[in-house]
């Protein structure tokens, strides 16, 4: 329960995450909830410095066929297609930052919600995840084309929240599928949701590629 909380959105200075799939497209074969090396990110000392998908430290691209792997990361990342799949409040929230006008998903080009999964590169699992719910997700997320990318969204897909005793709720979505992004709250904002999308297209962004400052012998 700790270490999920601890990957979420709300980063303490000093803290260093775990990217996930940080060897995705190289055929490494990673189990579900387990997490890669250490990056290293740059805190903000206040409100005014903090900028959303900026956490952390810049790539460092020492050769023709870096800045190439750059350069398709970008397409990428700029072109994320979420899956249209709500299991319950939090789907609302997901569907008020894709649809209203004050919050307008498009800016970042991801509000073309996929009604099939061989279209989408994002699966938002958006609510409580139920035993009955499990293989459907999974089979789900096994249709998507790699890469593909999921965000947990809300504490009932983080770690069961308030159903965490329950003997039909799934403690946590990761124990099913790997998870890229942890959105917390009950239900979050859609501030949060284009938040955690903003993330994930970073981590997308610098896939395959070192960060400055980071110990390249890291485990």
């Amino acid at each position: 329960m700790q270490a999920r909380e601890q990957c979420g959105l709300g980063v303490l200075e000093g803290q260093v995450f775990k990217m996930d799939y940080q060897n995705r497209g190289t055929g490494a074969k990673r189990i579900p909830g387990t997490r890669g090396k250490g990056v290293p990110l740059v805190s903000a000392s206040g409100p005014a410095e903090y900028v959303p998908g900026h956490q952390e430290g810049p790539a460092q691209l020492t050769s023709v066929a870096d800045m190439l792997n750059w350069a398709k990361n970008w397409a990428r990342s700029r072109s994320v297609w979420p899956l249209g799949y709500g299991l319950a409040c939090c789907a609302i929230e997901m569907m008020a930052s894709a649809s209203a006008a004050q919050y307008d998903l498009a800016r970042f080009g991801s509000e073309v919600f996929r009604s099939s999964p061989r279209q989408a590169d994002l699966m938002i699992v958006a609510g409580t995840v139920c035993v009955k719910m499990g293989p459907r997700l999974r089979l789900l997320w096994e249709q998507m084309p790699d890469p593909r990318w999921v965000l947990s969204m809300g504490q009932c897909a983080n770690s069961g929240g308030e159903f965490y005793d329950s003997y039909y709720t799934v403690q946590g979505v990761d124990t099913i599928v790997p998870v890229d992004v942890y959105v917390p709250g009950c239900p979050p904002r859609p501030e949060q949701l284009i938040e955690g999308i903003l993330k994930l297209r970073e981590k997308i962004l610098k896939q395959g590629l070192s960060i400055q400052g980071e110990d390249p012998f890291a485990e």
